[in-house]
This record gives C-alpha cells, structure tokens and sequence, in this order.
C-alpha cells in the first residue's frame, strides 16, 4: 500500500523498514517481514500516512 502511494522503502536496523514520501512529515516505521501480518496499530499508521499524502496532493 505505501509502494503504491507513492513512499519509498529504506532498510532500517534488524527486521524494520522506513518508508519515505516527500508530501509526509517524518516517516513511517514498520516491523517484520514481507508477509508478516501487521499489527493493528502498524495498519492504522499506515492508513493515517496515505491519507496525509493524497490530502496534500490535492
């Protein structure tokens, strides 16, 4: 979903990923696999950042 919206992936320490976009202040963090089933709190951050970005993309 975040590829999709345009953010870009940056590997963080261990298993965590950081996720990018010019139109989002700060970053997203998620930890786990590809695959991985995110955890609730994970989906609704990344919810949150997708809204922010298409919001500011007018």
């Amino acid at each position: 979903m975040l590829r999709k919206a345009g953010f870009t992936e940056n590997s963080g320490k261990g298993s965590h990923t950081k996720w990018l976009h010019p139109l989002y202040p700060g970053r997203v963090t998620l930890s786990g696999k590809d695959g991985n089933d995110a955890k609730p709190y994970q989906e609704k951050e990344v919810t949150e950042a997708i809204k922010v970005v298409k919001q500011r993309e007018g």
